[in-house]
C-alpha cells in the first residue's frame, strides 16, 4: 500500500467517524433532548460538549480536515475525476463541518459551558434553551448534510477510481 492509498483511507475513517457522530445527534440525540424539560435539556448538553472535548474526538475532527488536504495534494491530477471528488470531499469538510462547528456550534456551547443553572431561574433557564436549542440543532444538521456528502466523494473515489499503481 502506497502513502496516497493510506492517507486517503485514514481521511475517510475519520470523516466517517464524524459524519456518524453528527447523524447520531441529528436523528437521535437532539430528538431525544428536545422531549425532555428545560433544565434537563441544558444540563445533559453542558455534560455532552464537555465530555466530547477528548482525545478520540480531537484526533478525528481534527485529523480529517489534514488527512483530507494531504489527500487533495497527494493526488493532485486536473484531469483526473478523483482528485475532484477528493477536493470536493475536503472543501465540504472544511468549509460545511470544520468552520460551521468554530463559527456557530462552538460560541453557543461557550455560551451554555458559561450558564450556571444552579443560579438561574426557572424563566432564564426556559430563555437559555430558547436562545440554544433551535440554533444549535440547525447547524449541526448543516454539518450532518456536509459530513455527509464528505463521505460520499470519498467513498465514491475508492470505489469507482481506483489507484492503478
Amino acid at each position: 500500500m502506497k502513502l496516497h492509498d493510506i492517507t486517503i483511507a485514514a481521511a475517510t475513517i475519520t470523516s466517517a467517524l464524524i459524519s456518524g457522530l453528527f447523524f447520531a445527534y441529528t436523528f437521535s440525540v437532539n430528538l431525544g433532548l428536545h422531549k425532555v424539560d428545560d433544565k434537563t435539556y441544558l444540563m445533559a448538553m453542558q455534560n455532552i460538549n464537555r465530555e466530547i472535548l477528548n482525545p478520540v474526538f480531537y484526533g478525528c475532527f481534527l485529523g480529517a480536515p489534514l488527512l483530507l488536504i494531504a489527500s487533495s495534494v497527494l493526488y493532485f491530477d486536473l484531469s483526473s475525476p478523483k482528485f475532484y471528488l477528493i477536493l470536493t470531499a475536503c472543501l465540504c469538510y472544511i468549509i460545511g463541518v470544520f468552520m460551521i462547528t468554530g463559527a456557530k456550534n462552538v460560541p453557543l456551547n461557550n455560551q451554555l459551558d458559561s450558564f450556571d443553572l444552579s443560579r438561574a431561574s426557572s424563566e432564564s433557564i426556559h430563555r437559555m434553551r430558547l436562545l440554544m436549542e433551535e440554533p444549535w440543532v440547525f447547524w449541526n444538521n448543516m454539518r450532518t448534510a456536509f459530513s455527509l456528502i464528505t463521505l460520499v466523494c470519498l467513498i465514491i473515489s475508492l470505489v469507482f477510481f481506483r489507484s492503478k499503481d
